[in-house]
């Protein structure tokens, strides 16, 4: 079943190599790998190691650059060949890369090599789950409220920055005093959310904080207060790491389940909230940590 999302991803990339010209959309596409379109956006994400729309932008300006350099067609010509809609579009697109515009890239005589599109199924997989032992559990969590601190961020890559910036203030600045109406008043439970998914922008908001009983007396325009519905849940544990190895681990993890626990599992992804939760077992002080990983799951269609 693995080897069949491989295939899947990679029957994706030959039709957007084929279909370069054409209007290329993330329903379109998934449509093509015959997933749903946001599990098609995670795993496409999980493999190729960027988004497929960042991917296909990525393909046009190398083609584009390869027909500059090497041929004598007309800018406008090569930019609609590609996929662009106009001359402007091409151009800011192509200078925000190369910094420098397509006429220029020419004038400089710049020789680039052919980069070949991506191939998934020349990378090699673990077959033992990527070395991690997947703990996991499906669960059905009722809905549940949470009041914390949100961030708008883009899954190009400003996530991996930004994200860990957010929890250093977070935890620095003792943001969590703040929360009220805490359902765990003994030790803290602290979830990161990622919702509000637009996939066309590639962006989510990402919301730190804590399970409440209400949103009653919440003071402080920073604070957030969110709703999520029940939703069934793969939750998936990460093995016991030294604290310096904790942020590798969580990557590890949730690349994990996306490149080789869902191809084998009969779930997909069910485009709503997951979430990573700590608790105890997280405390720095201890020797060695572990977190949990919610994913919310439906059964794959036949």
């Amino acid at each position: 079943m693995k080897q069949d999302y491989l295939r899947q991803i990679q029957q994706t990339i030959d039709y957007i190599e084929a279909h370069i010209s054409e209007e290329l959309s993330l329903s379109r596409l998934a449509q093509v790998a015959r997933l749903s379109d946001f599990h098609f956006h995670r795993v496409f994400q999980s493999m190729a190691g960027e988004t497929v729309m960042e991917y296909v932008r990525k393909r046009r300006l190398a083609i584009s650059a390869y027909q500059v350099a090497y041929s004598d067609a007309k800018l406008i010509d090569i930019a609609l060949d590609t996929g662009f809609q106009n001359h402007e579009t091409f151009t800011r697109a192509f200078k925000r890369i190369f910094e420098m515009t397509p006429g220029d890239y020419r004038k400089r005589e710049i020789r680039p090599p052919a980069y070949s599109k991506l191939n998934v199924l020349q990378r090699k997989y673990n077959p033992y789950l990527g070395g991690i032992r997947m703990d996991y559990k499906i669960i059905t969590k009722p809905a549940f409220k949470v009041i914390g601190y949100e961030i708008r961020t883009r899954a190009n890559g400003d996530n991996h920055r930004e994200i860990p910036t957010f929890w250093q203030e977070y935890i620095q600045k003792g943001l969590s005093k703040n929360i009220p109406n805490r359902v765990h008043k003994d030790s803290p439970v602290e979830l990161g959310i990622c919702h509000k998914f637009d996939m066309d922008s590639d962006s989510f908001s990402y919301l730190i904080g804590m399970e409440a009983e209400s949103f009653e007396g919440v003071e402080g325009e920073d604070l957030v207060c969110s709703e999520f519905d029940a939703a069934e849940y793969a939750v998936f544990t990460t093995p016991k790491v030294p604290r310096e190895q904790f942020s590798s681990s969580i990557q590890s993890t949730w690349m994990t389940i996306f490149g080789e626990w869902f191809p084998h599992s009969g779930y997909e992804h069910a485009g709503k909230p997951e979430f990573e939760l700590y608790d105890e077992r997280s405390n720095h002080e201890l020797s060695e940590i572990q977190m949990d990983i919610y994913i919310p799951i439906k059964k794959k269609a036949e």
